[in-house]
């Protein structure tokens, strides 16, 4: 009986054993990466090549044959890669034993002074398995930048565009300071690097694309420059004041911009001429009992595009404030709420000021009502206004004051959700064209053309002319 089972035994071990060492060819394999991006952001501080390495994981019981992995950019590519080696830009036929892995080393080499490069240089490793394609991003600076790392920004300083500003590990104005960004000053800020305000911020962006001021993700290659949440946001504290933001751009942070507190003086904490906030995950602006006042401002196509909490002060004229789903956001937030009691679980009540004039709020449609204002308890000010205005919104909120209202399709110029691309100037056929009030007019509008034409206004940021 021995004598058969031993046999018996021998072969099952060699069957299981060549069955361990045989190669998956599922294309459900399981491939890690250590990181599926490789980040150079201290290819300024010396000279020379700086290198990193990226492991390729294979966590299978089964051996895993690469069928390639591939510099995409070639020869030709400020990147080069090393596998088992070998620096080659394309290796094939690379087995991985189960769950081990391989090294590749990537390296870079730029010329700091090589200013005619694109500030940022991407390329991408790719990787082929049975019949999948995955890829490891690269990226590096390919052009001088100012680099902050954990700044501290004391007494007054200013900011001028003669190179971009990449924010890492994030910055503070310091408390009594203040930052003023002067026109065409382009700031690209890391994942974990927010802007925190204590301070003053004065940003005077001007007009034109080339001079407005924009904040961003430093994240400029495809898919991610189009990511909402690419970077933290702006964020004022309670000790902040007459923060004054003209020409922003602010796109696709977490959340764009939060005011934490009122103002400790008279003039309101954080004012807004001709900004544009787009794209951001949780919130365009959000604030917690602040004062903030807004004109000629679009704020588009975020998570919450406008939240106001615990009551506050808020004045906004000639503003678009617009959302629609799309494959990074889903629109299922009013485009604007306000509320005058806090959430701590204490619920106190505080008053609320908000006036609204010839804006414009509206959604995709799958909200009944893009304007949501509670109230709780009659014992503080709440005084919520809205006058010719356009919005999205078939129960009207109890407790405020309509003026000349209109709930008709603003009728923007292009919306495309697929393409990502938005264009909230107004049809020639819009009824928000002519229709607001002239009172209190500004001079011009988000595109710096005149705001009042042949004696009439219209609704939103943009200015039929």
């Amino acid at each position: 009986m021995n004598k058969i089972l031993l046999p018996i035994a021998m072969i099952l071990l060699i069957v299981s054993s060549c069955k361990k060492n045989s190669f998956i060819t599922s294309t459900d394999a399981s491939v890690n990466f250590s990181a599926d991006t490789i980040f150079f952001d201290t290819v300024f501080a010396s000279t020379g090549s700086i290198t990193q390495s990226v492991k390729i994981i294979n966590n299978n019981n089964q051996q895993l044959l690469l069928s390639d992995v591939k510099l995409m950019g070639g020869n030709n590519s400020v990147f080069k890669i090393n596998i088992n080696g070998a620096a080659v830009s394309n290796v094939t036929n690379i087995e991985i034993d189960p769950n081990d892995s391989i090294y590749v080393f990537v390296s870079v080499y730029i010329n700091p002074n090589a200013n005619n490069l694109p500030f940022i240089l991407q390329d991408s490793i790719q990787v082929g398995f049975n019949g999948n394609t995955r890829y490891i991003q690269l990226q590096a600076y390919g052009q001088n930048a100012h680099f902050l790392s954990g700044q501290l920004i004391t007494g007054s300083i200013n900011w001028t565009n003669d190179l971009p500003y990449v924010i890492l590990g994030g910055l503070t104005v310091d408390t009594n300071a203040t930052l003023t960004i002067q026109r065409g000053c382009k700031i690209y800020c890391h994942a974990n690097a927010p802007f925190i305000v204590n301070g003053t911020l004065l940003i005077q962006g001007e007009k034109y694309d080339s001079t407005h001021v924009s904040f961003q993700s430093d994240r400029l290659d495809p898919p991610y420059n189009n990511f909402p949440a690419g970077w933290p946001g702006i964020y004022f504290s309670p000790s902040s004041k007459d923060n004054v933001l003209e020409f922003a751009v602010i796109d696709n942070a977490y959340q764009a911009i939060v005011a934490l507190g009122l103002s400790t003086d008279a003039n309101p904490k954080i004012i807004l001429n001709e900004c544009v906030i787009n794209n951001s995950y949780d919130a365009g602006i959000l604030t917690v009992q602040s004062s903030v006042q807004a004109r000629n401002c679009l704020i588009s196509n975020c998570g919450k595009n406008i939240e106001f909490t615990y009551g506050g002060t808020y004045n906004f004229s000639y503003c678009t404030v617009a959302s629609y789903s799309n494959e990074f956001i889903s629109h299922s937030s009013p485009v604007l709420s306000m509320n005058n009691v806090s959430t701590d679980g204490t619920n106190a009540t505080y008053s609320l000021t908000a006036h609204f004039v010839n804006c414009i709020f509206w959604g995709d449609g799958s909200l009944d009502n893009e304007v949501s204002v509670s109230q709780q308890s009659s014992a503080d000010v709440f005084d919520v206004n809205f006058a010719y205005c356009l919005w999205l919104e078939k129960t009207a909120p109890a407790n405020i004051m309509v003026t000349s209202m209109l709930t008709t399709d603003p009728m923007f110029d292009s919306i495309d959700n697929r393409n990502l691309y938005y264009d909230f100037h107004l049809k020639n056929s819009s009824p928000a064209i002519s229709y607001g009030t002239t009172a209190s007019a500004p001079p011009f509008d988000l595109d710096g053309n005149p705001r009042v034409v042949n004696g009439f206004t219209d609704l939103g940021c943009f200015q039929k002319q």
